[in-house]
């Protein structure tokens, strides 16, 4: 047997190649968009939806202010957030949902600054996101407070990178009671980079996948409220914590 193998090494060593291949492949496959985030997607008589670049806009007949930047969840494709944005953008924010590489924010934090150079006039922005977006917005909004007039948190926390504390800003944090992929004692520890007048806020039944539209997530827990319900919720609790927490601007021109 040992003479077989070393005639034949390659043929192992590429079948261990190929089985590498298909274990990244798996581990790395994106969670897609399902039927409802898809139908998000299309533009309507009252917004415009322009996927282009590294960004999909939600963009409404009258913007008010603050604008919102939107960093996805791991492995979720950034399309699964569209019926999010478009609820936002139905409330006359304009929503700015940006695409990472391979689907993951860890390698494109940065990437609202091409967002924020490129400002409307009088434009303000809050930036957030879902899990890993969440993490790398904050470190993002830890870098340029300056920049921004708010920062929200689903099912998501900021990092020692990301501290928040001496930041200034108005911070959301939204998570779902039935949560099983946010690790909640790292939740619990991250209150430290995160200032007092922090808005915590549990959404009861609500899980981890529901907070995009992309089906349930590898290591979640069943919700015990639908999809539609958790996303009202989201919205209700965003827009207020906007209205009352960031300072009013006048409707873009």
């Amino acid at each position: 047997m040992l003479k077989a193998f070393k005639r034949h090494w390659w043929k192992w060593v590429f079948a261990l190649l190929v089985l590498m291949v298909a274990l990244i492949y798996w581990y790395l496959r994106p969670y897609r968009p399902d039927i409802e985030a898809l139908a998000a997607m299309k533009s309507t008589e009252e917004i415009t939806v322009r996927n282009e670049g590294q960004v999909i806009l939600f963009e409404p007949k009258k913007p008010v202010q603050p604008s919102m930047i939107y960093y996805p969840g791991g492995l979720v494709e950034p399309e699964s957030y569209a019926p999010y944005a478009q609820a936002l953008a139905q409330a006359d924010h304009r929503i700015y949902i940006v695409k990472m590489p391979v689907n993951l924010a860890i390698f494109g934090g940065d990437r609202a600054a091409s967002i924020l150079a490129t400002k409307h006039q009088d434009e303000t922005f809050v930036i957030g996101g879902h899990s890993l977006g969440g993490v790398m917005a904050a470190r993002f909004a830890a870098m340029h407070a300056n920049e921004l007039a708010g920062v929200f948190f689903l099912a998501s926390y900021p990092d020692s990178k990301g501290s928040l504390v001496s930041a200034n800003l108005p911070v959301l944090s939204l998570v779902g009671s039935n949560d099983g992929a946010v690790n909640q004692d790292a939740l619990m520890k991250a209150k430290a980079n995160l200032p007092n007048t922090t808005e915590y806020h549990t959404i009861q039944g609500g899980n981890h996948s529901q907070f995009g539209s992309y089906g349930f997530q590898r290591g979640d827990l069943p919700s015990s409220i639908s999809a539609k319900k958790q996303l009202d919720e989201t919205i209700k609790l965003l827009l207020n914590w906007e209205q009352t927490a960031i300072n009013p601007v006048k409707p873009t021109q």
